[in-house]
């Protein structure tokens, strides 16, 4: 069968654009509604926690009955649907529920959507930066359409421009294909014992340090750039100077992985990434730096992402492909995440955003020393 690849395109330009819609500006409306620093970090760990639980229960479904794009058409409804939830009041309580019920669906589609990518691409999985890279596009799109307007109108419209983003995202869903198994060499075993080797356990602490050290950059970063004295729209452009350069190196992936190690090309980027939160920290003013550290994002995401899908194949095979992709999301993206926002919410104040940075950069010092003990050890 012939890969959808714009039906595929689409989705993650879409998925993408969502998140740029949220990540860069959403700290910027709950500040704008009244919500204080740590009350903000909370919010937003409750977007990413929903992702130690949802991304498992949508994994096991979909392995089990092989209807993965039903799921995801499903939760992409539910999760435009309760989204105009922020509509309705702007209370802590009642925004802490609305985030935890749309977060839960939203959260299970795009692990999912992973797996079913990587089924259709079958033996041709080096093509899957080729598609993933329009996820990029619809996050460029999305950061610095919303900065320019940002500049001009208030930022109360957010919440529409998003609702019509999920709508659009369903209804690109109901236009992509299921697709079959794909058949790499698949590790034998039960997923309890994939789950108990060393080297899969220290791969998934890897990656949860990541997101970490992420989090400040995904709460505070548009905050940070504010109290520097940046604007709205510059503060969109420096988000996709950052997609920019995961895009080129979504470009060379397939050239990267024929040309490094899998074990290299991890290594060297997470040296990277503790780079980058560095020059954040202490170069925050200093245009220049702030430049270099934004094209870091190839490295601290646009790499170890495509590291962790090949390495996610190598370790679960196809029977547990979903499965395993749920755990990454999980255990990354969602226990990861959600330490990443709290701890950045609760020390904002107290310590200072650079302080906050610097701690981000120890985050991924550590995941580059458990790395080199363990993870990756494959050409």
């Amino acid at each position: 069968m012939a890969v959808p690849y714009w039906r595929l395109s689409a989705f993650y330009a879409c998925y993408f654009a969502i998140l740029g819609s949220i990540v860069p500006f959403w700290s910027l409306y709950l500040k704008h509604v009244g919500f204080n620093p740590s009350e903000i970090g909370q919010l937003t760990a409750l977007i990413v926690a929903t992702k130690i639980i949802a991304p498992n229960l949508w994994g096991w479904l979909a392995d089990k009955t092989g209807r993965r794009l039903r799921l995801i058409r499903i939760t992409s409804l539910l999760s435009a649907a309760l989204f105009c939830g922020f509509l309705y009041r702007q209370q802590y309580w009642w925004f802490a529920g609305v985030t935890v019920a749309f977060s839960f669906f939203w959260n299970a589609s795009l692990p999912q959507f992973e797996a079913a990518t990587l089924f259709h691409l079958q033996e041709a999985t080096h093509r899957y930066s080729r598609i993933r890279l329009w996820g990029s596009l619809g996050f460029i799109a999305a950061v610095l359409g919303i900065g320019q307007l940002l500049d001009t109108v208030s930022i109360a419209y957010l919440p529409y421009l998003v609702i019509i983003l999920l709508l659009l995202n369903w209804l690109l869903s109901l236009i992509t294909p299921e697709a079959g198994h794909i058949n790499p060499p698949a590790r034998r075993g039960s997923l309890g014992e994939i789950l108990r080797q060393p080297e899969v356990i220290c791969f998934f602490l890897v990656y949860m340090l990541l997101q970490v050290a992420h989090g400040p950059y995904y709460v505070f970063f548009s905050v940070y750039l504010k109290q520097h004295g940046y604007s709205a729209s510059f503060t969109g452009q420096l988000w996709a100077l950052g997609v920019c350069a995961e895009i080129v190196m979504f470009l060379l992936a397939g050239r990267l992985l024929r040309w490094f190690s899998v074990r290299g090309l991890l290594l060297s980027s997470l040296l990277l990434s503790t780079v980058r939160w560095l020059l954040i920290a202490y170069a925050v003013d200093s245009l220049e730096w702030l430049l270099i550290a934004q094209l870091l994002h190839a490295a601290s995401f646009g790499i170890t992402h495509v590291v962790a899908m090949q390495l996610l194949l190598k370790y679960f095979g196809a029977s547990h492909q979903g499965k395993g992709q749920a755990f990454y999301s999980s255990l990354s993206f969602g226990c990861g995440g959600m330490i990443g926002s709290l701890y950045s919410g609760y020390l904002w104040d107290s310590l200072g955003g650079s302080a906050v940075f610097v701690i981000a950069a120890g985050a991924s010092a550590l995941a580059f020393i458990l790395a080199a003990a363990k993870v990756a050890r494959i050409k």
